[in-house]
């Protein structure tokens, strides 16, 4: 089941013995998610232990039918990536795969040069960092805080690459696989200049890239101390969300009690109103930052051919996307392009 007859075996030009690429064997999978978590993803995700290998294959054999110049990797751990996200549905994981290598070749300003060094600044900023703890659900929790940002120093592109560098890195885990993500967005101090940066391009390229172009499964989206321009904020963004991810998101204002509803104290640092000490940054940047090598073996395997062509098209795997309403049918398309 580890499809050593799959599409990267040999060049699709091959005409003779001597056009074979041969390639190293693929790593084998070997779970290592507990009883408890193989329990939660056969239950919340239709992921059967007994038959994931065969579901992991017929993914790979789409992938080869369907995309061979794809370009993508296509071993058992990172194909379940897209399977878990799309709780094993053939059809919505490839979409989604496609979707992730779409997005990754038309924004190059984003995805160019994409390592942690590279993005060394902006984790030094504090704009993007893990909390050490989980959560009750076993999730992680990112904590963004756009008031670390100096525009002056650098585009708001850097701060994405840092954040699509911390889902990459979260998203390694199969626990963060079936568990997801929980978000703590905190908006102190976010003026209206910096929040102009922020506007409806750049929005609809990293929510359709999150909703649409990326394995990980967003839990929850808590904002605090959000400013009245925050409305704003989230004028342009609702939109463009789903219905189910829209229902995730949380304003708590200044409430530290109503963010404790949703985080528990336990696990959050004193400046939320927590009990686990001082917001410390500097172990996630080491751990990102020493992943370095490992991003670029991951990534060296997701360049594009040059004569490949996947659909350019981002695209929804939920029907009711048709039901919006007149006032955002001029918008909403340009969701699912990656410009």
């Amino acid at each position: 089941m580890s499809g050593d007859s799959d599409c990267t075996r040999t060049s699709p030009s091959a005409g003779s013995a001597s056009d074979t690429e041969l390639l190293p064997a693929r790593p084998k999978y070997v779970c290592t998610l507990s009883p408890e978590l193989v329990t939660k993803a056969r239950e919340e995700l239709q992921e059967k232990p007994e038959w994931r290998l065969r579901d992991v294959q017929a993914l790979r054999d789409m992938v080869c039918k369907d995309y061979p110049y794809l370009g993508t990797c296509l071993d058992d751990a990172f194909l379940l990536r897209f399977l878990r996200a799309r709780k094993f549905d053939y059809d919505r994981a490839l979409q989604l795969l496609v979707n992730y290598h779409t997005c990754r070749r038309s924004w190059p300003e984003v995805f160019n040069n994409l390592k942690p060094s590279a993005i060394k600044p902006v984790l030094e900023s504090g704009f993007v960092t893990v909390l050490p703890r989980l959560d009750p659900e076993g999730r992680h929790v990112v904590c963004i805080r756009p008031d670390r940002w100096t525009p002056s120093n650098y585009p708001i592109t850097e701060n994405i690459r840092a954040i699509y560098l911390t889902l990459e890195k979260l998203i390694q885990s199969e626990e963060t696989q079936v568990n997801g993500i929980v978000i703590l967005a905190d908006y102190k101090g976010v003026s209206l200049s910096k929040a102009s940066h922020f506007g409806p391009f750049v929005a609809k390229k990293v929510i359709g890239i999150l909703q649409d172009g990326f394995p990980i499964r967003i839990k929850a989206v808590n904002i605090i101390n959000e400013p009245r321009i925050f409305k704003g904020i989230f004028a342009i963004i609702k939109p463009f969300l789903k219905e189910k991810i829209a229902n995730r998101f949380f304003l708590h204002g200044c409430d530290l009690n109503s963010l404790h509803q949703n985080i528990p104290p336990v696990i959050l640092p004193e400046e939320y109103g927590g009990t686990a000490g001082k917001l410390d940054i500097s172990a996630w940047n080491e751990l990102l930052l020493a992943s370095e090598e490992d991003f670029l073996h991951d990534f060296s395997q997701l360049l594009l051919p040059c004569d490949s062509s996947p659909h350019d098209t981002l695209v929804s795997g939920d029907a009711d996307e048709k039901q919006c309403d007149d006032s955002l049918r001029g918008m909403k398309p340009q969701l699912y392009y990656c410009y």
